[in-house]
């Protein structure tokens, strides 16, 4: 296929849903207990709810919707470092657009910039990097987040700066890892997950190898998965068929993307930037051992964390939120107490409500302010109009 309008046919879905229903027939699965596939991304589950995906699926399949949204995982207490660099007075401080909102113990950073903070919404590191050079009596602070896929334009950007002496440019590193996410999932004692969509942006900058520890030491298959909707229904049947084989391996539906060694270039980057983190904070996970990176002793002084003083404080999530079941799969979104009122993605309160990748958002977006009793399955409808 070629054009993006392949990949949303209404009549291939119908033929996949038919092929994830024969696999499911296959599996010898427990009374009672349908089977739970997770993807990690947050960008799949936007896509499954965009397209009504999971109401296409037969009776014993249910979607959980892990933690690959690094907005909504941000922890309250990185929120406040963040507003505590950007209230200084010589800096700008500049980030993304989706990470305005997070809410930290107080308030937000669009909170702090109607205060008076100097904060500013870039697209790319790079543009953070083009207000150094044209401030250089300000200190420009970007703040970097993300996983695996966005870590490579602050690497560069960092190599870029240094390159050229610009010596009034920092990050604020908040960059986290997949792998041991996933395994602190693997891990957990009430884990359910008989299978992963891999995120497929991560891979195409690291490749099929880290994921081989899923199948080969928890025997759950994984399949690398693009983004459309197709290509969400295609990775399930390649999942269900694992299962029905009593396989467990790494497969990549996202070849056209996805090379098995990652993106070289990238992983070179990353390599010479950053060092892994003993361990990070993670909101709604707790910490997780070696799930963040931080700067090389190198570029220290690109470093916002050893420029600047910052609180440095571990501030928990209100008791009300569930954010930390929802990503476990032990909770839907609606199960939890606040969702819908008082959080919603006007007035977040966890992490999942936070950005439109997150579950809550996702769901409460997408109209399932309550649980759905009823899945709609009018497959060619929700394809050919997915609004």
């Amino acid at each position: 296929m070629q054009y993006v309008d392949e990949f949303r046919d209404p009549a291939k879905a119908r033929a996949l849903v038919r092929e994830i229903g024969a696999a499911l027939q296959a599996i010898g699965r427990e009374p009672g207990r349908p089977l739970q596939i997770m993807e990690f991304c947050g960008g799949h589950t936007h896509t499954i709810f965009r397209y009504g995906i999971e109401r296409m699926l037969p009776e014993g399949i249910e979607m959980v919707h892990g933690p690959g949204c690094p907005v909504c995982v941000l922890p309250m207490g990185r929120v406040d470092d963040c507003i505590a660099i950007a209230e200084r007075p010589e800096v700008i401080f500049t980030t993304f657009g989706d990470a305005m909102r997070v809410p930290g113990s107080r308030r937000s950073l669009l909170q702090a910039r109607a205060g008076g903070a100097d904060v500013r919404m870039v697209y790319s590191p790079m543009d953070a990097l083009e207000l150094a050079r044209r401030n250089p009596q300000r200190q420009v602070v970007f703040f970097a987040l993300g996983f695996e896929t966005t870590m490579p334009s602050t690497a560069l950007t960092v190599l870029q700066a240094e390159r050229e002496g610009v010596d009034n440019f920092s990050l604020f590193c908040n960059h986290i890892t997949t792998v041991p996410t996933i395994k602190a999932i693997l891990d957990s004692p009430d884990m359910r997950i008989d299978g992963f969509l891999a995120p497929g942006h991560v891979s195409m900058v690291v490749g099929e190898a880290p994921f081989q520890f899923v199948a080969r030491d928890y025997a759950r298959p994984i399949v690398i998965t693009g983004f459309e909707p197709l290509d969400i229904l295609q990775s399930l049947w390649m999942l269900l068929r694992q299962l029905a084989e009593r396989r467990c391996e790494v497969e990549n539906q996202y070849a056209r993307v996805v090379a098995s060694d990652g993106n070289a270039a990238a992983l070179q980057a990353i390599a010479e930037v950053y060092e892994l983190r003993e361990f990070f904070e993670w909101r709604g996970l707790g910490s997780i051992d070696h799930s963040g990176v931080r700067m090389r002793e190198r570029f220290a002084r690109f470093d916002a964390e050893r420029r600047f003083a910052v609180p440095n404080l571990r501030i928990a999530d209100p008791k009300s939120c569930q954010c930390g079941e929802v990503l476990k799969g032990n909770l839907r979104p609606w199960d939890c107490k606040v969702y819908g009122a008082p959080c919603t993605p006007q007035t977040p309160l966890g992490a999942l409500m936070v950005s439109s990748e997150g579950a809550c958002a996702a769901y409460y977006n997408h109209g399932l302010q309550a649980r759905v009793v009823q899945p709609d399955a009018r497959i060619a409808a929700r394809l050919e109009n997915p609004a």
